[in-house]
């Protein structure tokens, strides 16, 4: 309890936006813009299992040429602006099988997913941000832009890390009018694929859940602090970042892995 008084009333008055806001670390995001007192809109492709009635979503694939256009109407239309825009939604569904395995398709699936999406919300919500001189976008990238993993998801590393370079690019253009612009990077996350993903590698190696996740901490190269992140320690950082605390930063990024990427 003693937390939430520590921000419960910083975002009052803001309109956020949170992409992929339905599961995993876009909904614990929305769950904590929310109890800083922002008015909240998800978007995802389809409705949430449990939908929260003071919470308003707008079905949208966002992969696609038109949904950020439609998004921003809609938003535009029922509150009048957008102080927060946190770009959350990123997938990889590419096989296995390294290079080869992967086609052009989904290689533009992947980068309209993860680049192009947050590029054209940007690009749609920005000037009214401009004009009244104040806002604040975040980009969710992933560690991957730093290390990829090639086997099956290096479409996916390397449209993060187009969107760490264009993030910081565009800080650099809007910071002095007004709107900063950072990156969240987050590595592991402990969300419900994961445990799926767990389950089926313990099933098929016939070994335990821990065991699996010990598995595929060695793959990352080891996470020093021993386990993935919860979605609520992501979404803890983002609403630090989102707030007026955090006036200052623009054009960073910050990157929340528990220690996996080994370098400076």
């Amino acid at each position: 309890m003693e937390q939430q008084t520590n921000y419960s009333h910083e975002l009052s008055g803001k309109i956020a936006l949170v992409t992929g806001g339905t599961k995993g670390a876009g909904k614990a995001i929305a769950a904590r813009l929310k109890a800083a007192g922002a008015t909240v809109v998800i978007t995802a492709r389809n409705i949430p299992e449990q939908a929260d009635p003071d919470v308003h979503f707008i079905a949208a694939d966002l992969s696609q040429r038109g949904a950020a256009a439609l998004v921003a109407s809609e938003t535009l239309e029922r509150y009048g602006r957008l102080d927060i825009l946190v770009n959350n939604l990123g997938a990889s569904e590419t096989p296995g099988g390294g290079f080869a395995a992967l086609s052009d398709e989904h290689w533009e699936k992947t980068i309209s997913t993860n680049l192009f999406a947050p590029v054209r919300l940007d690009r749609a919500f920005l000037p009214q941000m401009l004009g009244r001189g104040n806002g604040v976008i975040i980009h969710i990238a992933s560690i991957q832009g730093r290390l990829p993993l090639y086997d099956a998801t290096l479409p996916y590393a390397a449209a993060k890390a187009g969107l760490i370079n264009y993030s910081k690019g565009l800080a650099k253009e809007v910071t002095a009018k007004g709107v900063r612009v950072l990156t969240v990077s987050p590595g592991w996350i402990n969300t419900e694929n994961v445990k799926h993903f767990l389950e089926r590698i313990a099933r098929s190696s016939n070994c335990s859940i821990e065991d699996a996740q010990k598995s595929v901490i060695a793959a990352l190269g080891g996470i020093p602090a021993g386990r993935p992140a919860e979605p609520e320690e992501v979404a803890e950082l983002v609403g630090f970042l989102a707030s007026p605390r955090a006036n200052y930063l623009s054009g960073s990024e910050f990157v929340i892995d528990g220690g996996t990427i080994p370098t400076i």
